[in-house]
């Protein structure tokens, strides 16, 4: 009686709407001009669909209870109208923003959830020099490779890296913003991370290219930095998702600690639309919570300037590349699904389903304005306050 509440549940819902459903019965449930085919493998998916959230149509496929055929871009603008999800970026998020989700031992292990996956599956899908953050299109046809250099050459240039400085990148990835700057600027660099896949792949990318005693790579947390040597340039590219919201103050004061007055410290990240959202609504936070970024937050472009402020180091720049980061993720969905077969051999099926359907959702959040993403440039004022920044942008679009 239940099964057949739930279904008279979802078919009231599929009225209208281009979708082709097969039940594990054999049974068709079709509407007008279907461009997605949604396959039931199993009654207990019945629940999900009947009451749907993004996130509970994302857990129904990633562990395998349906099947969804057709253009990704299709799939997700069904799942908005399916789950009435046009809201979205209002959210709150999780309620368990707890303490203890940010201490050193639940950050390296996060980390490592996230990013020990495999350097061949990244490998699959980034570019040549496997960035895995938002990339700069200067031009609509921009390749990959050429955005991500380009996006990698705009942090150099906002950052005025000058030859024989030091430069530390927090969350180094896989060393693409070490190595270009070190062999473009002539800095000496050190990437920190807490991935040990990371690591090895930039030690090894070190000894090819030479780059001994001018670029490091060290396994370790950003709290664990001494600050015996500060630095002339900071960057944090993609990082400060992992940080915590209450642990942002703590972050900006040890990157102030470490920076030399009138030094200048780049912070690009995601950030919430909405003033007070902690997260996706539809279920979507607790999803990628649960299956792709452990103690992953977001917030508002405001309170990190704020943040950013209270630690002493004043904003000079901020910079909206939203719609960048929605191309990027697009590029990455598709050279994902063309390596599907190798990317199931490196990780499994049920992880392939997690990236794909991640990073598809994403580039969808960030076309709809439901997620942003800022480059802040901020500097670390001198004893007489002043910065060492010129009084126009010039040099970054030279």
């Amino acid at each position: 009686m239940l099964r057949e509440v739930l279904l008279n549940q979802f078919r009231d819902r599929l009225q209208g709407l281009p979708l082709k459903v097969r039940l594990w019965s054999g049974d068709v449930l079709e509407g007008p001009d279907a461009r997605v085919q949604l396959t039931v493998h199993h009654p207990k998916a019945l629940r999900t669909l009947a009451y749907p959230s993004m996130g509970g149509l994302a857990r129904a496929y990633v562990e395998g209870q349906v099947d969804i055929a057709g253009e990704v871009q299709d799939i997700l603008r069904l799942g908005e109208s399916l789950c009435q999800a046009e809201v979205c970026r209002e959210g709150r998020g999780s309620a368990a923003w707890k303490w203890w989700r940010h201490t050193r031992a639940r950050d390296r292990r996060n980390i490592a959830y996230h990013y020990d996956v495999s350097n061949d599956f990244y490998g699959l899908w980034l570019d040549r020099n496997r960035v895995y953050s938002c990339a700069y299109f200067e031009a609509q046809d921009d390749s990959l490779d050429t955005a991500q250099e380009r996006k990698l050459d705009l942090i150099c240039r906002k950052l005025m890296l000058r030859p024989g400085e030091r430069l530390l990148d927090i969350g180094c990835g896989w060393g693409g913003l070490i190595l270009r700057a070190a062999e473009r600027h002539g800095v000496e660099a050190t990437g920190i991370t807490l991935s040990e896949n990371q690591r090895d792949y930039v030690e090894e990318q070190i000894r090819q290219r030479g780059l001994e005693g001018r670029v490091e790579v060290r396994l370790m947390d950003y709290r664990e930095v001494p600050g015996d040597a500060p630095y002339d340039k900071i960057a944090s590219v993609g990082m400060f998702e992992h940080v915590g919201r209450r642990n942002l103050r703590a972050y900006f004061d040890k990157i102030a600690s470490l920076l030399k007055p009138g030094g200048l410290v780049m912070n690009h990240g995601i950030t919430s639309v909405a003033l007070k959202s902690e997260g996706l609504d539809s279920g979507i936070s607790e999803f990628i919570d649960d299956y792709v970024f452990p103690g992953g937050e977001l917030v508002h472009v405001s309170t990190v300037m704020q943040e950013m402020a209270a630690a002493g180091l004043e904003p000079l720049d901020a910079e909206n590349l939203r719609p960048h980061y929605g191309k990027t993720l697009w590029a990455w969905v598709r050279r994902l699904e063309a390596q599907e077969a190798e990317a199931i051999r490196l990780i499994g099926e049920k992880k392939y389903r997690i990236w794909r359907i991640y990073m598809a959702g994403s580039a969808y959040a960030f076309d709809h304005n439901w997620l942003s993403l800022f480059q802040i440039l901020g500097g670390k004022p001198r004893a007489d306050g002043s910065q060492g920044y010129p009084f126009t942008r010039r040099h970054v679009y030279a």
